[in-house]
């Protein structure tokens, strides 16, 4: 099948599974490179964490911060699904910089990742990713703002109702009246700038070796292993990953090393057209796409 064809069929197969999808697969030794949509900037959700875990970590590299120091957290109090880690404590606790970032970026812990936005602020870890040669990666806010969404302000069973103003409430300039979805306020990448973003942190780059090994262990231990997990993970590779979720948006981006030495970073940002809060037919879809991209990329 030609890659023309494929693409064609791909993009076919998402919207006839409800979903608009913005995919990069680049092998990361030829540079070669497949997508859909790739330079579409959507807001990141949870993917932001890996910036925040980047700039983190380069700053105790520095000194300006020590991994070991204590601090105290409020506990989340959130009790609407989906929330982990300290977001649903109901106590405060005493934790280590460095314990922070594991539950930031490995169990995806919004309460977490705020107590280090607290140490270093949005646009300070704008600046860093500036200074390592990042670009088209916004961060513009912390992860509060995720946890005030239409879905908390609805019942259970009214879920849908919210899901149903993500998909509607947009303009065609990518503005929104949700404001965690308007690209001009959020948080925002697109598929290539994540992608390059996995890149700088597997390959040579501007981010010392040291940083990038402590961001690729983290990635590494990801606890969320739902949505391309399951078509990249075997005895034969490892998949390295940082999953997004808020409303109707369901990201991951990833690398998945083959023991013959092949490499590819993925980066797989959608966003659903079907209200609804629970859709494994669209996380398994994302993952049929990217596998499929992957395998074609592979053979050229």
């Amino acid at each position: 099948m030609s890659t023309e064809t494929l693409l064609r069929d791909l993009r076919e197969q998402l919207r006839d599974g409800g979903l608009h999808g913005c995919l990069l697969v680049r092998d990361l030794h030829t540079g070669d490179e497949l997508g859909i949509d790739p330079d579409t900037q959507l807001p990141s959700a949870s993917l932001v964490k890996v910036p925040l875990a980047l700039a983190t970590a380069e700053r105790i590299r520095r000194g300006d911060l020590d991994g070991a120091t204590m601090l105290d957290v409020a506990p989340g109090r959130i009790t609407t699904p989906g929330p982990t880690g300290l977001s649903r404590f109901r106590h405060p606790a005493r934790i280590a910089i460095e314990d922070l970032l594991y539950l930031s970026t490995c169990v995806s812990d919004g309460t977490a990742a705020d107590a280090l936005f607290d140490l270093t602020p949005p646009a300070q870890v704008a600046e860093i990713l500036q200074e390592l040669g990042l670009r088209g990666i916004t961060v513009r806010h912390g992860m509060r703002e995720l946890s005030e969404t239409p879905v908390e302000r609805f019942d259970a069973e009214q879920v849908h109702l919210a899901h149903a103003l993500a998909i509607d409430a947009g303009t065609g300039g990518r503005g929104h009246r949700v404001p965690q979805l308007d690209t001009t306020r959020a948080n925002t990448g697109s598929a290539r700038a994540w992608a390059d973003l996995l890149q700088a942190l597997w390959t040579p780059s501007k981010i010392h070796p040291d940083v990038a090994l402590q961001v690729r262990d983290l990635m590494a231990h990801n606890v969320l292993r739902h949505r391309l997990a399951p078509d990249f993970s075997s005895d034969a590779t490892t998949w390295s990953s940082k999953t997004g979720t808020l409303l109707n948006l369901r990201h991951e981006i990833g690398i998945v090393e083959h023991s013959d030495g092949q490499a590819f970073a993925i980066a797989v940002l959608t966003e659903s057209l079907v209200p609804a809060s629970t859709q494994p037919g669209a996380d398994a879809l994302m993952a049929q796409v990217a596998r499929t991209l992957r395998d074609h990329l592979r053979q050229l």
